[in-house]
């Protein structure tokens, strides 16, 4: 019984497919749509992501008999999943400790190829925590190797780096992040040196009695030694208009993998009227050895450029261990610092996380 009881959850963890974060790509100089059915990165990865997730990433190799395992069922229809549960603790000056333990989340992907390699459906499913919530659901048009491609329906919008962490400052504050997905139509292309995507969309922000719609651009340029982008999202909203800009880029030095991002934003939204905000974000990630990875990040926030000293930083140290592929385990202590003092923008926080990807 102990035998089948971990051959079910070895079973359950190969079921699941994770979002791999951006640094992989930039350490392995690879663009986004190389190992992600989406073109624009996150999800299901295709054949290459998930040969790439069993012999780069993972510290040792599956048994022989696992491996080799593509996404595909047939020809037609390939799946995957991302399962993620872990314990975190807050601590806040003059208060209890907050502890909270349980499922981040548990996706199930699809992607239906009615005409191989230029017509297909893609869905992304949230199956936990709470009711099962649709994240993307859209209809993919491509010529051969996604040169040119057009998606219509619900999806991630493209804007700076598609980072792990949603709570990081240069996430919220652009408020486009893998929890905020968006419908629309998207046009992209693909080449061996430049990505592009431009969409128009209903604007994330725009629902529940508040009309507008929002009009996002971007623009990768992709070397040997890393790349550099540039994005913008322009929001026409009756709850006010709103201009983001971001600067974003990656590179690496010896084992080191350095991504880094600057977000300008100019909110008409508030009581005041225009505010503008600026978010920053310098991560580095050390790859001790195959399988190891330890993650530094500097990050910081001036949510209203017209008011001095009120910025916020933010500090990270995590270390993300891969066993074996589609197994990954994280530990990590966030410190946040905010000025003027205030108890909760002074928090810390651990975490440990369990992640079954694939």
């Amino acid at each position: 019984m102990k035998r089948l009881l971990i051959l079910i959850l070895l079973l359950w963890s190969l079921s699941c497919l994770a979002s791999a974060e951006p640094y992989l790509a930039v350490r392995a100089g690879l663009a986004c749509s190389a190992c992600h059915v989406n073109p624009s990165g996150g999800g299901l990865r295709n054949a290459v992501g998930n040969a790439f997730a069993q012999n780069v990433i993972p510290a040792n190799a599956l048994p022989e008999s696992l491996q080799g395992w593509t996404g595909s069922l047939g020809s037609m229809l390939r799946l995957g999943g991302d399962l993620r549960t872990a314990s975190t603790e807050t601590r806040v000056d003059g208060q209890p400790s907050q502890r909270i333990n349980g499922t981040e989340q548990a996706r199930l992907y699809a992607d239906i190829q009615l005409l191989a390699d230029h017509l297909g459906v893609y869905v992304d499913e949230q199956l936990a925590p709470g009711k099962p919530l649709r994240e993307e659901a859209y209809v993919r048009l491509s010529t051969q190797g996604m040169g040119w491609y057009a998606k219509a329906g619900q999806f991630y919008l493209p804007f700076g780096w598609r980072l792990q962490d949603n709570q990081a400052f240069v996430r919220s504050l652009s408020g486009i992040n893998m929890t905020a997905p968006d419908k629309g139509v998207e046009i992209g292309m693909e080449q061996p040196n430049w990505s592009a995507q431009l969409v128009y969309s209903r604007g994330p922000g725009n629902r529940g009695g508040i009309d507008g719609h929002q009009v996002t651009g971007q623009l990768v340029w992709l070397q040997p030694w890393g790349r550099i982008g540039a994005a913008t999202a322009q929001v026409t909203s009756t709850a006010g208009n709103r201009q983001s800009y971001g600067l974003f880029g990656g590179t690496n030095t010896g084992p080191v993998s350095w991504l880094g991002e600057v977000d300008l934003v100019a909110d008409d939204g508030y009581p005041e009227g225009r505010r503008t905000q600026l978010a920053t974000l310098l991560e580095a990630n050390w790859l001790l050895r195959q399988g190891h990875n330890l993650k530094i990040t500097s990050e910081f926030l001036d949510p209203d450029r017209h008011v001095a000293n009120n910025y916020q930083d933010r500090y990270s140290l995590v270390y993300e261990y891969t066993p074996i592929a589609f197994v990954q385990l994280r530990g990590g202590l966030r410190l946040y610092r905010g000025i003027p003092q205030n108890a909760f923008d002074n928090r810390h926080l651990a975490f440990i996380e369990l992640h079954a990807l694939f």
